[in-house]
């Protein structure tokens, strides 16, 4: 149980050190700091966003889940970040951003593409004209709804958050088991753990744009964290659970 008492000092790669001089903070520069970090008495780092992305919403837009955003580097910089940090004691966790994508993720591109597309169930639609539509903005004022017509696709797509960045549909076994295959890849790099945004959300029956509320399913919770456990002694989800303070009891121990 080491994150109970563990100091945990949060970064962004993107604003911390640029090794290679192109005014983006990198890996390279990242490596170069591990020193400095260590002297600071830290056991662990938790590292925003990294991974390929359009950056329209700081990296919380991710584009691919298995590649290392150019800007920062490469797979095998990671490698390397992780062998300096693990080499001096400290863990690593990343962000697990699976309540949506990037719309310009591979997997959106051939949903709207191709109506019989196996990547179609993997987001949530709806045909006509949803009720209620400019409800459950995440950030209202900004966004202007939480459906968005694509034209292409020729139907309604849910998005919690921006239009540019539709749902996953967590109903779907098949979007699980990737979010486990997400998991399991960056595991195997030597991360700790993940930072898992937006929880509420990702438990959240899928809407059928009717409006109304829908139930939420812990045991996709518990199904990580199973997974989770069972491939890596002592590792952690860290849930952004924004939910009033008498509800997140809910969210431990799942």
């Amino acid at each position: 149980l080491w994150y109970k008492n563990a100091v945990i000092y949060a970064l962004n790669v993107e604003s911390f050190m640029d090794g290679n001089g192109d005014g983006t903070g990198d890996f390279e520069g990242l490596m170069r700091r591990v020193d400095y970090l260590e002297s600071l008495g830290i056991d662990a780092i938790w590292v925003g966003p990294f991974q390929v992305s359009p950056h329209r919403d700081h990296g919380y837009d991710i584009a691919d889940y298995y590649e290392v955003d150019k800007r920062y580097g490469t797979n095998g910089d990671f490698v390397e970040f992780m062998q300096q940090a693990h080499s001096r004691g400290i863990r690593v966790i990343m962000d697990l951003v699976v309540n949506h994508t990037s719309d310009r993720h591979e997997w959106f591109r051939a949903a709207v593409s191709d109506e019989e597309s196996r990547h179609r169930e993997w987001y949530v639609w709806c045909e006509k004209r949803p009720k209620k539509m400019h409800q459950g903005m995440v950030f209202p004022g900004v966004q202007k709804a939480t459906w968005t017509r694509h034209p292409k696709a020729g139907a309604y797509y849910f998005h919690r958050f921006y239009e540019f960045q539709p749902d996953l549909n967590m109903d779907n076994p098949e979007v699980r088991t990737e979010v486990g295959r997400i998991m399991g890849f960056w595991l195997q790099l030597g991360v700790s753990g993940f930072r898992v945004d937006a929880v509420p959300f990702i438990l959240e029956e899928s809407p059928d744009g009717s409006g109304r509320r829908k139930p939420l399913h812990f045991e996709h919770l518990q199904e990580m964290r199973h997974f989770l456990q069972w491939r890596t002694a002592g590792a952690i989800l860290l849930g952004e659970a924004n939910v009033l303070p008498a509800e997140t009891k809910k969210y431990f121990e799942q």
